[in-house]
């Protein structure tokens, strides 16, 4: 299987570290063999390596792996624009290796000019000939008072759920 051009966008400084952006342990047995061409075996795996193509600056890889056409490039400027904090995964449903559908609800850490943010998504995908894709994200339905997903402890009015 020949590499999608994704593969070779890869930055330097991110190339030289081998922890995994998503939280893997190494990046080649992680999310590189993803970003390589290999097939995400399970939603979640599909939106980990999403992620990771974002910090590395990816933006082929993000727009080949979802439904919606998208700029290749202004994905991967934005995923270098800012500088990732972490991401937390806080739900799965369906999305298995014989599921043709599957939920990933998770929280994305950045900062960038405007200060630290945080993306609280449920992603939804499907499976398209063996290979998943991101179809559309929506926020959960979380209220100010309620625990924030992300793990730090507190409410998600005063964590994540900030404007």
């Amino acid at each position: 299987v020949e590499a999608p051009p994704a593969a070779a966008e890869a930055t330097p400084a991110a190339a030289a570290d081998p922890a995994c952006p998503c939280g893997g342990a190494h990046y080649e047995t992680c999310c590189g063999p993803l970003h390589a061409g290999s097939p995400a075996p399970t939603a979640e795996a599909l939106m980990r390596s999403r992620y990771s193509a974002y910090v590395r600056g990816l933006g082929a890889y993000v727009a080949e792996t979802q439904a919606k056409v998208i700029d290749a490039a202004e994905a991967g400027a934005f995923g270098l624009s800012v500088r990732w904090l972490g991401l937390h995964i806080f739900e799965r449903a369906a999305g298995g290796p014989a599921d043709a559908t599957g939920k990933v609800a998770f929280v994305a850490r950045y900062a960038g000019a405007a200060g630290p943010r945080a993306l609280v998504e449920v992603s939804h995908f499907d499976r398209v000939e063996g290979r998943w894709r991101y179809l559309r994200g929506e926020a959960p339905r979380l209220g100010a008072a309620s625990r924030c997903p992300c793990g730090q402890g507190g409410r998600y009015g005063r964590c994540c759920g900030r404007k």
